[in-house]
């Protein structure tokens, strides 16, 4: 398919993943799993999670292939590779326009209410970000990677988890401290929360090699901005686009409220984002931590 793996697309903690035809003539990406752990644990997950899935926001698993300890799962190929390289700060960026980044916005919104609602279990993904959504040649965004994933019967509202799991930058803060609350599909309406500001930005939020404290101070930026009303640079844009860009915004401060309870469901993303600005109330400021940690850092820092 591969043609003996001459066409890299890209590299993840999974392993590569490589451009290739099929028979029947449509481009696939075939993506190689490194050594598993947990008796191929993860690729099991992927086939068992995707496998279930028909959603235009959600990538298709086209199909697997197993020999010996060798494993790969074969996609849908999407021509425009991942949101990543249009957000980040390298110069070299592509850029998409804010009306663009609005439908891609409302597109990744839509593949995740599916995923919390839309089948016959409930799928948690834990690990949206930008590099994980991928579009395809009408820049039609598709979530993607579900080795994280996680399968629970839709009556099941808090979860249980051995570990964290997901990228820091993007991670619930309930899945560092429990005294928030418990995990539920509320993680992933975090990570796109923290995505949301990305794009409505066009820029990074956050240096992952930063401390936490540090790592939210753009979302408090974008919240003094929007309370007091002050105009937030853009490049060229045009009133709409703006008022669509302030509804990003919004929403983005909803979706990353440190208690899991006070952050909408995708459902209701859905709703604000599609709806007129003046019916989106203004969050509370987000905080980053729940008071009894900052107190525990307080005493370490004193003693």
């Amino acid at each position: 398919m591969t043609r003996s793996f001459k066409d890299k697309l890209g590299e993840g903690g999974f392993g590569a993943v490589y451009k290739g035809k099929l028979r029947s003539g449509p481009f696939a990406a075939i993506k190689m799993l490194g050594k598993s752990k947990g008796n191929g644990q993860d690729f099991i997950n992927e086939v068992a999670t995707i496998g279930r899935i028909h959603h235009t926001n959600v990538v298709r698993l086209i199909g697997f292939c197993v020999e010996r300890s060798k494993r790969a799962l074969v996609y849908e190929f999407m021509p425009n590779g991942s949101l990543d390289k249009y957000i980040s700060s390298r110069e070299n960026a592509i850029t998409l326009t804010y009306k663009q980044m609005f439908d891609i916005s409302l597109g990744v919104a839509r593949g995740i209410a599916y995923l919390h609602q839309g089948c016959d279990m409930q799928i948690l993904h834990f690990d949206i970000k930008p590099h994980n959504i991928l579009l395809d040649d009408n820049f039609v965004p598709k979530v993607s990677d579900f080795g994280l994933a996680k399968l629970y019967p839709n009556d099941i509202s808090i979860v249980t988890l051995t570990a964290a799991r997901g990228t820091i930058g993007y991670m619930a803060p309930e899945l560092f401290y429990q005294n928030i609350g418990g995990v539920s599909y509320k993680a992933d309406v975090y990570s796109f929360g923290m995505l949301l500001m990305e794009m409505a930005s066009k820029r990074r939020n956050l240096n992952p090699h930063a401390d936490r404290s540090s790592q939210l101070f753009y979302p408090f930026w974008i919240y003094n901005q929007l309370v007091e009303e002050k105009d937030i640079e853009m490049d060229e844009i045009t009133n709409e686009e703006m008022t669509n860009v302030k509804k990003m915004f919004i929403t983005s401060l909803w979706c990353i409220q440190l208690k899991p309870s006070d952050r909408p469901s995708m459902d209701k993303v859905i709703e604000m984002l599609e709806g007129d600005i003046e019916n989106i109330e203004m969050p509370p400021k987000p905080s980053l931590y729940p008071n009894e940690v900052i107190q525990e850092d307080l005493e370490e820092t004193s003693d």
